[in-house]
């Protein structure tokens, strides 16, 4: 039972919480103070929970549910071996008890001994009368165990049970996902609809299935009924809103983004895809009118701020967009590709430092990418910083080894440094690599593709 406190049923909390404040110790019976420590318990005090098990004991010793409540909060402390102890002990005063099968396999499953976890609540399933909850504890060890043929059979056990169990049909369809079974997945909902007609969160998933298959038209009937099923449904108005893009009906879906502000507080999500409708549909004052609510409401959102910078990015307007990921990058200055589109803007204004700096922080943050390691060797070849440059490059063949576009710049920087004997060794490994990639000295090192050594070492492969 719940205390609610719209009712008489707290009367027992309430006295129970009064006598705390007290040196007079009350009586419950142990099914208030089973009530009182299940309260708790779900509220997360644990400290209240853990006074309500001593005081029940006190007052009734003998009781297996104030104990198993005591394991339960074992459980939680991660004292597993006092739990174990107490199961056993209580597993030997009364072993048709469900309740202790069901403790024993959650300290089996925190020890990650998932299929031992299984084999005990398999044992229960013999003793209990309310399967429903057993059914979803051995698909959820299914899950951990990446068995999800076996946790996708016993979530469909809950549902065969409880056609509003919304939570093992969310499980049934992520296990269907996971196996890339969409096509029965469709065939599941489908049955599961002729039962349930109504279900909102069927026809959604329903829905979503049919997009991954990239059936649009489907889709947007699938999310029609779960909006009629229930016309307040959030989550349908922003997946058909996702369709409708992709159907390239950007009106449409501005207007179903439109009808989720309406519903619920704003989405930043909703806002974006506003946003991007609009610059579709080339009314850039909308659009950046969205972008901006987009930003304001999630500041942590990184495609918001991506968004309104690549907007002004591809308008020219490098200034404004310099000023967007500024303000990105103060907010989250982790953020990868705030940086490289930070050291993008930098370079084609020719802040050729910053974006070096910019391009330096993206490879810190584990940015590997080719052409990272390329556009700043480029800028510190440009900034006249050879010797760090090579030490890029250098970096650069560790990820990239064979590579030709690295090989040509490191033989330019070599001969630039007239060591000749690095720069032969570079350059032969370029050609090797890929001789269309010549041209790399002529455009980056022109003084250096002039020399004879370098001319005849080019004649002698190409």
């Amino acid at each position: 039972m719940e205390f609610s406190h719209n009712d008489n049923n707290n009367l027992p909390l309430t006295k129970f919480e009064s006598m705390l404040k007290t040196n007079h110790i009350l009586f419950f019976d142990s099914e208030e103070f089973e009530n009182i420590i299940h309260h708790y318990l779900n509220q997360g005090k644990i400290a209240l929970a853990k006074k309500a098990i001593k005081l029940g004991l006190d007052q009734h010793p003998t009781s297996i549910n104030l104990r198993l409540f005591k394991v339960e909060v074992y459980v939680f402390e991660d004292k597993l071996v006092e739990a174990d102890n107490l199961l056993n002990e209580l597993y030997s005063l009364d072993p048709a008890n469900e309740e202790i099968y069901i403790q024993k396999a959650n300290i089996l499953s925190k020890k990650d001994e998932h299929q031992q976890a299984i084999d005990v609540l398999k044992r229960a399933l013999e003793l209990a009368d309310d399967l429903v909850d057993l059914y979803s504890l051995i698909g959820m060890e299914y899950l951990f165990l990446d068995e999800y043929e076996s946790a996708k059979t016993y979530f469909m056990k809950c549902l065969e049970a409880d056609l509003n169990d919304y939570s093992a049909l969310y499980n049934v369809i992520y296990c269907f996902e996971f196996l890339n079974q969409n096509e029965d997945a469709i065939s599941y909902l489908n049955m599961f609809l002729d039962k349930n007609p109504y279900c909102e969160v069927a026809w959604h998933q329903l829905g979503k299935q049919y997009v991954v298959l990239k059936k649009y038209k489907k889709a947007l009937a699938a999310f029609d009924f779960a909006i009629i099923s229930d016309d307040a449904f959030v989550g349908a108005y922003l997946e058909k809103g996702k369709v409708l893009e992709e159907l390239n009906r950007y009106n449409d879906a501005i207007e179903n983004y439109s009808i989720t502000l309406k519903l619920d507080e704003p989405t930043s999500f909703a806002l974006l895809r506003i946003g991007s409708c609009y610059e579709k549909l080339k009314n850039d004052e909308l659009a950046v009118q969205y972008y901006y609510k987009t930003v304001h409401e999630d500041p942590l959102l990184d495609k918001g701020w991506i968004a309104i910078t690549k907007f002004y990015n591809k308008k020219r307007n490098y200034q404004k967009a310099l000023y967007y990921i500024n303000k990105a990058i103060n907010i989250d200055s982790e953020n990868v590709t705030y940086w490289k589109l930070y050291s993008q803007i930098n370079q084609r204004l020719n802040f050729y430092e910053e974006a070096e700096r910019g391009f330096k922080k993206t490879l810190e943050l584990g940015n590997y990418e080719l052409n990272t390691w390329l556009s700043r060797g480029d800028l510190l070849i440009k900034l006249g910083e050879p010797e760090a440059a090579i030490y890029n490059f250098e970096q650069a063949v560790e990820f990239y080894p064979e590579n030709a576009e690295i090989e040509y710049r490191l033989a330019g920087l070599y001969f630039l440094n007239n060591e000749n004997e690095k720069g032969e060794f570079h350059l032969k490994n370029g050609i090797r690599y890929n001789e269309e990639f010549s041209f790399i000295l002529e455009e980056l090192f022109p003084e250096v593709s002039n020399k004879i050594l370098v001319k005849n070492l080019l004649k002698q492969n190409l």
